[in-house]
């Protein structure tokens, strides 16, 4: 194990990830170790553990690194099936809270997944999805954030793990297209199957032909048509 000094550390680290990084952890778990001079969230034998709770796009060239130089990686993102949304004055004060009407499922990791998809294929990757009900705190700023009309987040809290589901090859991956799925589908098919949107149905389908699980086979007026490889 390397001692080089460390890219990143708990500098800045969320309650979020904090919060599943204490559920995480098991008695013997080294915490935020350095490997290869990246700092590592919980080392666990020959397991490298990164807990990810936003982009993956940040960490593609550090997870591409550790797979190549041999490593075993396993990285947790949480996925919100429930989220209370609180707003809270510049002084922590509560101003309203209510439930949102989003809920996560575990599909959802191919909105992140989407940035190296193709890594799915290595024996050393996995991804471990976890279902969550999170409180996320939001405090007006004024000019930022239109959307939310100037309410911006400022802290994502876990409050309760509800489940989790590893995700470890390619054929995991086919566990999360619809199972009544014809022989010949396009993403139409998986976002009816799924009740999905069409954006997700597509990162879903990217996902699983990057890994090798499907396959393009022709197409149906404008859309590709895929099968199972």
């Amino acid at each position: 194990m390397s001692t080089t000094s460390p890219h990143i550390g708990t500098l800045g680290e969320g309650p979020l990830h904090a919060g599943l990084k204490h559920w995480y952890a098991q008695t013997g778990d080294q915490v935020e170790s350095a490997v290869d001079g990246y700092v590592i969230d919980l080392v666990r034998g020959d397991l490298l553990i990164e807990i990810q709770t936003r982009s993956f796009a940040s960490m593609k060239r550090k997870v591409s690194a550790l797979l190549e130089s041999g490593r075993r990686v396993r990285i947790v993102h949480p996925i919100a099936v429930d989220r209370s949304i609180v707003k809270v004055g510049d002084d922590g004060e509560v101003l309203g809270r209510r439930l949102s009407p989003r809920h996560g499922r575990v599909v959802d990791i191919c909105a992140e997944l989407v940035s190296f998809p193709q890594l799915m294929v290595h024996p050393g990757l996995e991804i471990e999805v976890v279902l969550t009900r999170e409180e996320e705190l939001r405090r007006f700023q004024e000019g930022q954030a239109w959307r939310r009309k100037g309410w911006v987040v400022v802290e994502r809290h876990l409050v309760e793990v509800v489940g989790s589901e590893l995700l470890d090859s390619p054929t995991a991956l086919l566990s999360l297209l619809p199972a009544d799925l014809p022989e010949r589908f396009i993403t139409a098919d998986i976002a009816h199957g799924l009740r999905c949107t069409n954006r997700l149905a597509q990162q879903l389908a990217y996902c699983v032909r990057k890994s090798g699980a499907i396959e393009v086979v022709g197409k149906r007026g404008r859309s590709v048509e895929y099968r199972i490889g």
